[in-house]
């Protein structure tokens, strides 16, 4: 890791970011996987510049039973009409709620990343 990506990391206030981060990044180099690269380069930007994605934008680039990436938060403004499972930094109940009765699957980027879910597509 580069002395930038790590003063990046450093200056960052919520541990769970700073962690997800040097977990992400170990497991590009690890498994040569660039999806987690990407994700990890995004999540050091400030997070006033996080993706806020609402689920009629997920509803309309995605199909039944896809899995998708999104490094923010899913917002509940709009409706799902298919199955599909999100991983997500954070989710509106709303939103949960909503995939839920679905049919899909609300999970985080580290239970994401431990499962080995590389085949993702990234929505922003």
């Amino acid at each position: 890791m580069g002395k930038k990506s790590k003063v990046k990391i450093e200056r960052k206030t919520n541990p769970r970011i700073s962690v997800l981060v040097k977990k992400l990044k170990n497991a590009s180099h690890a498994k040569n996987v660039l999806v987690w690269k990407d994700i990890a380069k995004r999540l050091e930007k400030p997070s006033r510049r996080y993706a806020e994605v609402n689920l009629s934008t997920i509803n309309r680039h995605t199909s039944q039973n896809e899995s998708v990436l999104i490094p923010g938060k899913v917002l509940g403004s709009g409706d799902m009409g298919h199955a599909v499972i999100i991983a997500a930094l954070g989710f509106s109940e709303s939103a949960k709620r909503k995939i839920l009765d679905a049919g899909g699957n609300c999970i985080s980027i580290e239970t994401a990343l431990n499962e080995n879910m590389a085949g993702m597509r990234i929505i922003q």
